[in-house]
């Protein structure tokens, strides 16, 4: 028998009270954790939250925010997933997955074209057309960035998430071209790849748990989804930062449009890592002084090392902050003054009192100095928690898993409307 098939003995199976087909199950595969979201679509097109689980990965489940160990993957997804069937009572298996680490390639690229006859209505075949070119354009982009970094020259590449950013014809901006006549177009499209082994993985790991994969989405695209919610209209805009345990991910939001996605391998377990050293302790030890530091019963002496150990690794994690934000300067002349957190490493107080009030953001393009926010479910609109588990920042990438779930299922070919029409031209 395979490694991979043997999994952890499940709880008590959940007796279904009604069809599994009407829910969604959102699968956040963390360095630290794995959290899982089962949530039923109401008529109305939200989502109610009916089940939650949530475990603890083992320390080489997980590389740079990547599938390192499929069987060790499986089995703690069993763990968090079978809470969350219980809770839900319901056993579902339509998921979506999120996936990060610094081999994602998410950019947004600037496309002018000009149509042979302006007075003929745009249609469906036509978009489709340029939206292929793009993707194809942008996937050879990726492939050569990987395959620089990875000094493999046949790796390949996937295309993972696609969306446009901005669209104007002959000047004019529209949300939707198709049936509007011009003869010039110009297309801001973000495109997101992933190297095909990791992709692999994570059709591995469903397949184990039995779950049919309707969607893999990289996790910052997927949390400025959940942000901007289903107004097509939407002026939001925000610096979206996804802290987890191994890597940060970064996304752009300018006035409801996604302007790019950048990751770095410095997230929460670095922090600690730097604390075990610093006091010479294991590392379980460290993370729960990183935890705790407002324990009262931790010792002034121990607080000053732990906080002096945190601000060594802050210095650096600023540092990579700054970088990801730079390669945004190119397509951007100014970012958004609102930055807002998600993901476990995000509660870090120290963290949060750095971004806000230290100098690291003056050789940017921001106005003034940014604000920052956690986020937490009331932020995220269209999706409701009916459980009693209180959700908080750490889950927020779950929550945008889920809101890539209506996008797909939006653009499903038995929906006939034109947005649907719209939507399933970006599918992969």
């Amino acid at each position: 028998m395979s490694i991979i098939s043997k999994k952890m003995p499940k709880l008590q199976k959940p007796i279904p009270s009604e069809s599994a087909d009407d829910y969604i199950v959102a699968l956040d595969i963390g360095t630290e954790f794995v959290k899982v979201l089962i949530a039923k679509q109401a008529k109305d097109g939200t989502l109610e939250i009916t089940g939650v689980g949530r475990a603890h990965q083992g320390s080489g489940n997980m590389y740079d925010g990547a599938i390192a160990d499929i069987g060790g993957v499986v089995s703690t997804c069993e763990k968090a997933l079978s809470q969350a069937e219980v809770q839900a009572n319901i056993t579902a298996k339509l998921a979506v997955v999120g996936i990060a680490g610094e081999l994602i390639k998410g950019n947004t690229n600037t496309v002018r074209y000009r149509r042979k006859n302006g007075n003929k209505p745009i249609t469906e075949q036509e978009m489709s057309a340029i939206i292929k070119r793009v993707q194809d354009r942008a996937g050879e982009k990726a492939k050569k960035e990987v395959a620089i970094e990875t000094n493999n020259d046949d790796v390949e590449v996937r295309l993972i998430n696609s969306a446009i950013v901005s669209l104007q014809i002959d000047g004019y901006k529209v949300s939707n071209p198709i049936g509007f006549k011009g003869s010039d177009l110009t297309i801001q499209f973000y495109t997101a790849f992933a190297p095909l082994v990791h992709i692999s993985a994570i059709e591995k790991v469903c397949a184990e748990l039995s779950l049919d994969l309707l969607a893999v989405a990289v996790e910052p695209f997927a949390v400025c989804r959940a942000c901007l919610g289903d107004d097509l209209d939407s002026n939001f805009s925000a610096i979206v930062m996804d802290i987890g345990g191994g890597t940060t991910d970064i996304a752009i939001v300018d006035d409801g449009g996604v302007e790019g996605t950048k990751m770095f391998g410095i997230g929460g377990r670095s922090f600690t890592h730097q604390i075990a050293t610093k006091l010479g302790v294991d590392f379980d030890t460290a993370e729960n002084y990183k935890v705790n530091l407002d324990n009262e019963k931790l010792s002034i002496d121990t607080k000053d090392r732990i906080e002096l150990a945190i601000d060594a690794n802050l210095t650096v994690w600023l540092s990579g902050v700054a970088i990801a934000l730079e390669d945004f300067t190119e397509v951007m002349e100014s970012f958004p003054n609102r930055i807002l957190l998600c993901g476990g490493g995000a509660g870090l107080s120290a963290l949060q009192e750095q971004l806000a009030t230290s100098d690291w953001y003056e050789d940017l393009p921001f106005s003034r100095r940014p604000t920052v926010h956690l986020v937490d479910d009331e932020d995220i609109p269209g999706i409701n928690n009916a459980t009693e588990t209180e959700l908080d920042f750490s889950y927020i990438t779950a929550f945008g898993l889920l809101r890539v779930a209506l996008d797909t299922l939006a653009g499903s070919p038995d929906d006939s409307g034109i947005r649907a029409k719209f939507a399933k031209l970006l599918q992969n």
